[in-house]
């Protein structure tokens, strides 16, 4: 596993520059959190370090915040860190080793369901028109029910994450893929994979897996989405936890993506799991 070098750029005005990652307070919700990954010489796979002009320490993260706009190419991947404090609840209330079963997974589907309410601004399709309303004639603006959105968790953890996207999402579709990672050599296999034969052109859809660590199982199924005709630009990922390997495949692979996420953490560890992150999502989402 390689050590990767990342560079932040956020968009914040220089007053509410804070800390790493989503705690910066960013002047539009949909500002992304750029992400120029390159690989770094050193063989340490445990720490991250964040270069820049002007630098604050925490643990082994070194972060920097830039004030200047710059343009955003559409064929560089996007990660978005939404500043809401409630998508710092959830995270915190997953987090805590102390929460139960039952909580976990209502905070994991109320964090997916945040997740997926910022990623959905300026992306649903729509039609517009007039209705009668009770007191006159009204202009309205609806979601357009004939281009449904695709939604696919990746199983099990997944499932959790994208529990209330249809109380977010008027018209959706779920395909379930099953994607295992092997413990020892940390590889991916799929062994369930309900994909259509090919998604109409145009579809949108949101990717669901709940961990971004090494990205073996991420990069599987975005590869296997673009298999059955989905183009980089038409997917967003959807994750509680994000960290840098696996944001660097990513980045690497697949321009033009956007990534959605609750937090980013700076380590990976030897046996593939995010540190500090919040333990294995699926076994803490059943309780198995």
């Amino acid at each position: 596993m390689a050590t990767c070098r990342i560079k932040f750029t956020l968009r914040c005005p220089s007053s509410d520059s804070q800390r790493f990652g989503s705690t910066c307070r960013l002047p539009n919700p949909s500002s992304p959190l750029l992400l120029n990954l390159t690989p770094a010489s050193s063989s340490n796979p445990k720490k991250v370090s964040c270069s820049s002009a002007r630098r604050r320490s925490f643990g082994t993260v070194r972060a920097h915040m830039a004030t200047e706009e710059k343009p955003v190419s559409e064929d560089r991947m996007l990660v978005f860190v939404p500043p809401h404090p409630l998508i710092k609840h959830w995270v915190s209330v997953l987090r805590n080793e102390q929460t139960p079963c039952p909580i976990f997974r209502n905070a994991m589907a109320e964090l997916g369901r945040l997740l997926i309410y910022e990623a959905s601004r300026d992306w649903l399709p729509t039609v517009t028109g007039e209705i009668q309303s009770p007191l006159g004639v009204a202009s309205v603006e609806f979601v357009d029910p004939r281009e449904p959105i695709s939604v696919v968790p990746i199983l099990r953890a997944g499932l959790a994450l994208v529990e209330h996207a249809s109380s977010i999402l008027p018209a959706t579709r779920t395909y379930h893929l099953g994607i295992a990672r092997n413990e020892e050599t940390l590889q991916p296999t799929v062994y369930l994979n309900k994909l259509p034969d090919k998604f109409p052109e145009g579809s949108r859809v949101f990717l669901v897996d709940p961990m971004l660590a090494t990205g073996g199982t991420i990069v599987a199924a975005v590869n296997l989405l673009k298999d059955h005709g989905v183009d980089n630009k038409q997917i967003k990922v959807i994750s509680a936890v994000a960290a840098p390997p696996a944001l660097q495949k990513l980045s690497e692979k697949f321009p033009g993506l956007h990534v959605y996420t609750g937090i980013i953490d700076p380590i990976v560890n030897e046996k593939g799991f995010i540190i500090p992150g919040l333990g294995d999502a699926g076994d803490r989402s059943f309780g198995t």
